[in-house]
């Protein structure tokens, strides 16, 4: 064995699944605990141990790790978890919650005795399962030495952010990145939208900006699943708006306005009523059009 840690994941979807099955692959001791016991089941094979409720997940751990929808889910997960909950124990918390649920996550931390770290992730589906992804930490100096083979087995690096004391430093720089990523997004669903309404084919687009400065792999990326119909979900269009939700809602409170992000929540949101709320977050496109 690698090393003798023991994490407890919380959350095994899209993201969890792949970062737990990861820090098992790195010889850690895991333990896995989903709302829907069967989507954590298939990491049993990776040498990951399947529990029934957070308590018995988090029993033991050195370190917890959540990986939910959002934060309510997070804090429900935890508290489940109850006197399990052992006074010391380091909480990465990875889920992407926004400014307000994280505060009410590091109160919980707090009157337990937890070691509270802010821990979103840069990255989707395929850096997740690569052990690629960006890890944005704010949290205690004493937690990083313990957190190091965590954070090691999940992503290719850990940018540390914040002094000791910021406790939201990682998501703040989360939702900025966040906004600009789902801003990208939605540039390239219209883009093709409009393109399909005046009769342009997408690859004279496309070829016209190659190699300059609007061309981008991202662009490239998420045209490419449109055009290719395959719309598998990297990240989720559902998902996708409850974060631009967190980003507006951020926003307000520091008095900054964001239109742009604001329209695009409601894109997503029309996306997900026709239908393609767990397909890939580039499914924007759908909502270009009334059918």
């Amino acid at each position: 064995m690698a090393d003798n840690t023991s994490v407890a994941v919380l959350g095994t979807g899209i993201m969890g699944a792949a970062m737990a099955r990861n820090l098992a692959g790195a010889g850690l001791d895991v333990r896995v605990w989903n709302r829907t016991r069967a989507k954590a089941e298939p990491l049993a094979e990776d040498g990951a141990r399947v529990m029934d409720t957070p308590a018995e997940a988090v029993d033991g751990a050195d370190v917890v790790l959540t990986m939910l929808h959002d934060g309510p889910a997070a804090l429900e997960a935890v508290r489940a978890a109850g006197t399990a909950l052992r006074p010391g124990t380091v909480w990465a918390q990875s889920t992407t919650a926004g400014l307000e649920a994280l505060g009410e996550l590091a109160g919980f931390a707090r009157e337990h005795g937890l070691v509270f770290v802010d821990a979103p992730v840069l990255g989707t589906k395929e850096p997740a399962e690569a052990g690629k992804l960006v890890v944005l930490a704010a949290g205690p100096g004493a937690a990083r030495e313990l957190l190091a083979p965590v954070f090691e087995a999940i992503g290719s690096r850990t940018a540390w952010v914040g002094e000791n004391g910021d406790e939201g430093a990682a998501t703040r720089l989360k939702l900025v990145i966040n906004s600009w990523v789902l801003t990208v997004t939605h540039g390239a669903a219209e883009a093709l939208a409009l393109a399909k309404g005046l009769g342009v084919a997408p690859q004279e687009f496309l070829d016209a900006v190659e190699g300059g400065p609007l061309d981008m792999g991202y662009l490239r990326a998420k045209t490419r699943l449109l055009l290719e119909g395959d719309l598998a979900p990297s990240f989720q269009t559902r998902t996708a708006e409850k974060d631009a939700r967190l980003i507006v809602e951020a926003g307000k409170a520091a008095g900054v306005r964001l239109d742009v992000t604001a329209a695009g929540a409601e894109r997503f949101r029309r996306a997900t009523e026709q239908g393609h709320g767990d397909e890939d977050m580039v499914a924007s496109y759908f909502a270009s059009f009334d059918h």
